[in-house]
């Protein structure tokens, strides 16, 4: 083999080692930014649904005392204090 040939093979290898490192960067990269994102979302799911049970309570608590002021009415309205 020629040392043109050589240097023509060591240049192609060098050239697909090249590659090979930046593919793999790459997708180490992406890797990196899908568990980043990935991270993000698990992130702010937890603080949706934190806020959503937060209102359900709120709406069960108003509902309980709005049932509760409704049954004080309805007992003051059915006992008359007229004076005999």
């Amino acid at each position: 083999m020629s040392t043109q040939e050589k240097a023509r093979q060591n240049a192609t290898e060098q050239r697909q080692h090249q590659q090979h490192r930046q593919q793999s960067m790459l997708e180490r990269s992406e890797a990196e930014v899908a568990a980043i994102n990935d991270a993000a979302i698990q992130e702010e799911s937890r603080e949706l649904l934190a806020k959503q049970r937060q209102k359900a309570e709120n709406r069960t608590l108003s509902m309980k005392y709005r049932s509760e002021e409704e049954m004080i009415e309805s007992d003051l309205g059915s006992h008359s204090f007229e004076p005999k």
